[in-house]
């Protein structure tokens, strides 16, 4: 009776153990890593087999106001420095985590199935032909990273006041290249990777990355009091073996 209860306490006590070990691990992440960052995650948790981590990936904008107002991310990718200085201002990150992990650009895209053409980045007449009879898919430019590059790249050219009314504002990079696949809209504006990740786009042209800010995606934990389970998630994101997957879709690194 005695070895009994003594295995029945020992079961009772790795049990217990187990489940003091598994952890959650919540990461926001701007919509254009999904598919690197998913990659990344499967062979995070063959390592660690007791995390589980939960990933949300929408626009950056979305993401961090949501971490504003309380969301329970342990970490946060976004695709650009203004949503982090968004949360770092509000005092949510620690500061010390704070890095950029990759580096993108813009891509201007047409369905598979349509004719390539030639661009003429600084021509009215050219933005006016090619957007006659369709509308530009691409993220809101009034808070969606690549829409706030794409409205800065065409402020540096003069041709906004042309765009803008033809602009169809999507709620994410993913979404607009969703519009393009579709062939709901002629031509859109992503990221590279995003296009690099579709069989249903062919890339047309490459913006000049002198047109827009670096597009460059800053990490950070969020809160300073997070566990060592995290920190280790965290800097595996920042790892060679990481890097090499986000290489693989598309993304450059520091």
């Amino acid at each position: 009776m005695l070895k009994l209860f003594k295995r029945a306490t020992l079961f009772v006590a790795a049990t217990l153990l187990a489940f003091a070990q598994a952890e959650d691990i919540t990461i926001f992440a701007a919509a254009s890593l999904q598919n690197a960052v998913d990659e990344v995650n499967e062979v995070f948790i063959k390592q660690h087999p007791d995390v589980t981590i939960l990933p949300a990936y929408d626009s950056s904008s979305n993401l961090a106001r949501q971490i504003n107002e309380g969301a329970p991310a342990q970490i946060f990718i976004s695709a650009n420095q203004n949503w982090m200085d968004y949360l770092q201002d509000n005092k949510k990150i620690d500061l010390e985590s704070r890095a950029n992990i990759v580096k993108n650009e813009l891509a201007l895209i047409t369905n598979a199935d349509n004719p390539a053409f030639e661009v003429t980045y600084e021509s009215k007449e050219f933005w006016k032909e090619l957007l006659k009879d369709t509308r530009l898919a691409v993220g809101d430019p009034d808070h969606v990273p690549v829409g706030m590059y794409a409205k800065a790249s065409f402020e540096k050219l003069g041709v906004w006041d042309v765009v803008a009314p033809k602009v169809a504002a999507a709620q994410n990079v993913r979404a607009a290249l969703l519009l393009v696949e579709r062939n709901e809209a002629n031509v859109g504006i992503v990221y590279s990777s995003d296009a690099s990740i579709s069989e249903k786009v062919q890339t047309v042209s490459t913006f000049p990355a002198n047109l827009h800010d670096p597009i460059e995606y800053p990490i950070a934990m969020i809160g300073e009091q997070n566990s060592d389970m995290v920190k280790t998630y965290y800097a595996f994101l920042l790892s060679d073996d990481a890097k090499a997957i986000f290489k693989k879709y598309g993304f450059a690194t520091p």
